[in-house]
């Protein structure tokens, strides 16, 4: 049972960003001082990655534990529990499309995690992140 009328839980849930997200905001904060620069939800691509370094050949996504399936603790809302978990399997299969539609094209996908971002974890995920920005770039240079 909800806590909340249909209404207000109607009102919440309107109110949650897609796109300039905390972790969104972490993430680009750190990649823009260090010297990356990098375009915003691409539409152009398939999936409309977060985070879009050109240069490098990277695309990043930066999902949110809950919406996107991850480390999933069986906190599935008691209400409509079927909707919210055939919502999250359909969000589960598109993210795979679309991460083998950018491999097709030659591009390199770095997902994030919301919990990855948590702040004993964040310095951490954000050097593995450029390194593996960083390993995308030699490896393309290679190829070429």
């Amino acid at each position: 049972m909800d806590i909340w009328s249909k209404e207000k839980r109607s009102a919440v849930m309107a109110r949650i960003k897609s796109k300039d997200t905390k972790p969104e905001w972490i993430v680009r904060r750190y990649l823009y001082s260090r010297g990356y620069r990098y375009r915003k939800n691409v539409k152009k691509l398939p999936g409309s990655p977060d985070i879009v370094l050109r240069k490098y050949g990277v695309v990043i996504f930066i999902h949110g534990c809950f919406w996107h399936g991850h480390s999933f603790d069986g906190h599935i809302p008691q209400s409509n529990s079927d909707y919210w978990r055939k919502k999250i399997e359909r969000n589960q299969k598109r993210d795979e499309l679309n991460k083998r539609q950018l491999l097709k094209m030659g591009w390199t996908v770095i997902v994030v995690w919301e919990c990855q971002l948590k702040s004993s974890k964040r310095n951490q995920t954000l050097r593995i992140l450029e390194y593996y920005i960083n390993k995308s770039y030699l490896d393309h240079l290679r190829i070429r």
